[in-house]
Formats: structure tokens, C-alpha cells, sequence
């Protein structure tokens, strides 16, 4: 049984001629059948659109094709499907283009279990073996591993807090890479290090 939220959101959505995927640690929770309190979306209308159907969404980070949508007390992210050219600070792309396909949405995104996409009638999408990984417990980096460390070594606590709450092991391959790069934590800010690790499962 898909979530009640989500497929209020997509019937809306589909109304209006576009597409809500569920996506991130809500999809991978969900397929795993565990609780989940974060909800992600994504869809492949834009802000600009959205606000014709979801005017009391939040359109603080809408340039990023980020709203955020209050349902009671939860919150719902849903972004718009998109492309980022490069990573110039460690941090953040250096520019940002929608796009309507999800095949070209899933690069960007940090680890396979993390990018299995949902629809509203409980299809998988599946461009990079995350459902394989997901059955075999496996944390591995979408692409190559080093390139999506640099791009953000806030990836390298990621991997090890999914590793450690789910009881993952982290594939070779990225694991070696995670080691290598370690150092580029200290470039970090240490305000967005200590969120990150105030998340780690107790």
C-alpha cells in the first residue's frame, strides 16, 4: 500500500498534467518497510507552475526547484527534476537547469538506494541498480565515487550514518575513495559537520 500522502499529492499533481514521484530515504524507507518521517518528492513541474495549483507552498528556495508543502505538522519537499553543472565550492553546483526527464535527474543524486523512484501506481524507476543494492545492503556512490565525494565530503558522513543506520556495508569502491578523501571534511563548515552528525542513529 502506497502512502496516503503521497498519492493525494500525485493525484493533485496528475490533475494538472504533471508527474510526483516519491524519491530519497522516503522511497528506499518505503521499499525496505520501515518507518520513515521524511518526505521527498519530485516531480517534473516547476515552481512557476506550481504555484497556479499549491499556492500555499513555501517558494523560499524556489530557484532551486525546492517548495516545501505543510500537511498538519509534516513536511513535504518536492523538487523539480533537474540537471547541475559543476561543483565549484564542495558544496553547491554552480548552475542549476529543470528538466521534465528523471533519467536525467538521478546523476545528481548522492548514493543508488537513495534513487529508486516511485510512482503512483508503485512502479520502480531504476537507472542505476539501487533496488540490486538495496536486497544485497549495499551503500554505493552513484558514478564514480571520488567525483561525488569532491563535489560534496559532506557524502562521506552520509554514506556512513545510511551505512550504520540501516546495518549497510559501504561498497568497496566508495569505501576506498571515502578513506582517501577524508581530509576534505576539514573544508567543510563545521556548523553543516555537526548537523550531519547529530543525525547519526544512537
Amino acid at each position: 500500500m502506497l502512502d496516503p500522502l503521497f498519492l493525494k499529492y500525485a493525484a493533485i499533481y496528475e490533475a494538472h498534467g504533471f508527474l510526483l514521484l516519491m524519491i530519497g530515504g522516503t522511497s528506499r524507507d518505503y521499499l525496505l518497510g520501515i518507518p520513515y518521517a521524511d518526505y521527498d518528492f519530485v516531480t517534473d513541474a516547476t515552481p512557476d507552475q506550481e504555484k497556479a495549483f499549491l499556492p500555499e507552498a513555501q517558494y523560499q528556495f524556489a530557484k532551486f526547484g525546492s517548495i516545501k508543502v505543510m500537511e498538519g505538522k509534516t513536511e513535504i519537499d518536492i523538487t523539480t527534476f533537474r540537471q547541475e553543472g559543476p561543483y565549484l565550492d564542495h558544496r553547491h553546483p554552480s548552475s542549476i537547469t529543470f528538466t521534465r526527464d528523471p533519467k536525467l535527474d538521478y546523476v545528481r543524486r548522492d548514493f543508488t538506494i537513495n534513487a529508486l523512484y516511485i510512482t503512483s501506481k508503485g512502479e520502480v524507476l531504476d537507472y542505476c541498480g539501487g533496488q540490486k543494492d538495496l536486497k544485497a545492503g549495499l551503500i554505493r556512490f552513484i558514478g564514480d565515487p571520488a567525483t561525488r565525494i569532491e563535489e560534496d565530503p559532506l557524502r562521506i558522513l552520509r554514506a556512513e550514518r545510511f551505512a550504520k543506520k540501516l546495518g549497510f556495508s559501504i561498497e568497496a569502491k566508495s569505501k576506498a575513495a571515502i578513506e582517501k578523501l577524508r581530509p576534505l571534511l576539514s573544508t567543510l563548515n563545521p556548523e553543516k559537520v555537526k548537523m550531519e552528525l547529530l543525525k547519526e542513529p544512537k
